[in-house]
């Protein structure tokens, strides 16, 4: 959302904005707001330890009534498919305020994959009165749940606007201890999400453990431990003594963005990955069994490798071992934005206001490549 956020200041003479951070995770939080020099105008502070989906709902939408009942939003603005998100909206719905949502109509079809996003993205779609879709197939989801199409915005994902800002930046990547090796292949490895909790993030593990111990001179893995207790153990505990895998803390935003930058190879769950390293030229193992961002797969820099251990080694040994199968996902194809998409959802919300008499153009089918 920084972008939308920094867009909208250079249209202070026609928008007045309010900035509501929900403080849902604290650290990765506020080293964005640092980044993009965002001042929150109001943080509802709703972390607490062992917290359920169903608190950061309820404590979201106690602690947005009062803000809206003083400030008066003629529309609010939520991004992506999080539980504050759909609190966001369900609050907005209360007190009849129309919602714009920025990233709007991805898709899995399977409302336990992702769980819960998939719901939560689904029942902001019923809410949102301006939908920002970042991709056609996401607005084709969009017009097959019957919203109509003048109440649609192709827009591009500003997660590309973020990423290509930050990226451009000059970065010490070893200034934060990871362990850079010029004669290995860096692969990354993310991991985090409520579907590979029990088994499958122990399958993954044994599989990365293989990999590390056939191609020891060859390729070093970085990992990130998200800090959830039940993914955390079962990384340290099995990958925490292998010479040629780091462990570290999870990244902030600048420093992750650098060490895509700098791998030969990510394997990830994670949703904005799969937008991120495609447009830094860097192929994806996705290690989930469905996705709601199709675009990278069907232009070939991302690959679904489900979560079985032997599918995840038999994929990662591919492209480790046949140079023309790796070179073709390196094509940096890139089908989710320009880097102009906050600008056009900024263009989209004056035109919806009758500010503008110029309606933006929309994200629309050429697919820009970059390095």
């Amino acid at each position: 959302m920084a972008p939308v956020v920094k867009a909208i200041e250079d249209n202070h003479d026609l928008l007045e904005q309010v900035v509501v951070v929900t403080g849902q995770h604290r650290q990765m939080l506020d080293q964005v707001l640092k980044i993009f020099e965002v001042v929150p105008d109001y943080d509802l502070e709703i972390m607490q330890a062992n917290q359920t989906i169903a608190s950061v709902v309820a404590r979201c939408l106690q602690g947005l009534e009062p803000l809206i009942l003083d400030e008066k939003p003629d529309l609010m603005l939520v991004q992506g498919d999080t539980s504050t998100a759909f609190a966001a909206g369900l609050a907005a719905f209360y007190y009849k305020i129309p919602l714009g949502h920025v990233e709007a109509g991805l898709r899995t079809f399977d409302k336990w994959r992702p769980f819960p996003e998939e719901m939560n993205r689904q029942l902001l779609t019923d809410l949102t009165d301006l939908h920002f879709p970042p991709t056609a197939s996401a607005r084709q989801n969009l017009l097959a749940e019957n919203v109509m199409p003048e109440k649609i915005a192709l827009t591009g994902n500003t997660v590309i606007d973020a990423l290509f800002k930050v990226s451009q930046r000059p970065y010490d990547l070893a200034a934060t201890g990871i362990k850079i090796d010029p004669k290995k292949k860096l692969l990354t490895v993310t991991a985090h999400r409520r579907e590979l909790f029990g088994q499958p993030i122990k399958d993954v593990c044994a599989a990365i453990k293989r990999l590390a111990e056939q191609f020891s001179s060859e390729i070093y893995f970085v990992i990130p431990v998200h800090k959830n207790p039940q993914v955390r153990e079962v990384i340290q505990t099995t990958l925490g003594n292998s010479a040629n895998i780091q462990l570290i803390e999870p990244l902030d935003y600048e420093p992750f963005i650098h060490l895509m930058k700098a791998s030969y190879l990510i394997l990830t769950d994670s949703g904005g990955v799969q937008e991120e390293a495609p447009s830094l030229g860097k192929p994806v193992l996705v290690m989930r069994e469905k996705t709601e961002r199709p675009e990278a797969i069907e232009a070939g820099t991302v690959k679904l490798v489900g979560i079985s251990e032997e599918n995840i080694y038999q994929e990662t040994v591919r492209l480790l071992t046949d140079e023309q199968a790796y070179r073709q996902m390196t094509q940096a194809v890139n089908p989710y934005g320009d880097g102009q998409a906050a600008e056009r959802t900024v263009g989209f919300i004056l035109h919806y206001f009758g500010l503008s008499d110029r309606k933006p153009e929309e994200f629309g089918a050429k697919i820009m490549s970059s390095r």
